[in-house]
This record gives C-alpha cells, structure tokens and sequence, in this order.
C-alpha cells in the first residue's frame, strides 16, 4: 500500500539544495501544466472516475488537488518572501476533495493551473539563492520549510 501511496518515495525532508537543484525544480513547475495536459488529453470519462490506487482519489480529484496545492504553494511563497518566518495556514485536504467543485469537469483545474503556474514561475524564476533561503513555518507537520525545500517539495508532490 504504501508502494502504491508513494510511488515515487517518501519525500526527505531536511536536506540541503543547491541553488543549481532549486533552479531544476523551478523548470519543473514551470513546465509541469503542459505535461499535465498532456496525459489528462489521453484518459477516457471512466479513467477519469477511477482511483488511483484502493482507498485513494480519482484522476478527477487529483487533478482538482494539484489545483488547491498549487494555490497554497504560490500564497506560502509570498508568506516566505514578505514576512519573517510567517506561520502558513494548513488545509484538510481530504474533506476539501469532498466539496462540490471537485465534480466539475477536469478544464477547470487545468486552466487554474495555467494561471498558477505562470504566476509561480515568474515569482521562482526572479529569486536568488539568498531568497531560497527565507523560510515558513508549517504548524501541522511542525517544520520550518526553507523556499528552496517548499519547491522540491511541490516538485516531488
């Protein structure tokens, strides 16, 4: 189960990223819709419906997840750039996905994250590795997130 949870592996909290990683992971946001798009253009409506794994969302709900994440990652981006180690504000994600609008067709998240990921990249792209260092505070996990680990951290999500 947790194989199928995390596909990729657990994410390692804690380590150190070189301003040329933070510089790969801010192309990878930045190029991350396109390819997105890609692959929802190749599920069928009954794909779409299905759950990646037992017990977990469906396509639909992931897609629409990416869509809130993304608008939390950009807003605790500015926290970190604007205030001093501000204390960012977490979210249930679970009863989130739950909410009527998790039903509406797969575009609309997509075109949020056109936007989103446009912002985002902009912001990224303009940082230097002295910003990467600012930091927030994540009270649920009670972790102190540097800008540099929040972008791999959006990156492995």
């Amino acid at each position: 189960m947790t194989d199928r949870q995390y596909p990729v592996g657990k994410f390692e909290f804690g380590k150190s990223y070189t301003f040329a990683e933070t510089q790969a992971n801010c192309q990878i946001i930045k190029n991350f819709v396109p390819r997105l798009r890609a692959l929802a253009g190749k599920l069928s409506e009954a794909q779409w419906q299905t759950p990646y794994r037992e017990g977990g969302w469906t396509a639909l709900q992931v897609v629409h997840h990416l869509a809130d994440s993304h608008l939390n990652a950009i807003t605790r981006l500015k926290l970190g750039l604007t205030e001093d180690n501000p204390t960012i504000r977490p979210y249930e994600e679970d009863r989130w996905a739950n909410l009527p609008d998790y039903a509406l067709p797969v575009e609309v998240s997509l075109q949020l994250l056109e936007a989103v990921h446009t912002r985002w990249a902009t912001i990224l792209e303009s940082l230097s590795e002295q910003d990467f260092q600012r930091t927030f505070f994540h009270p649920a996990s009670k972790y102190t997130f540097t800008l540099a680990e929040s972008t791999a951290h959006y990156v492995w999500h």
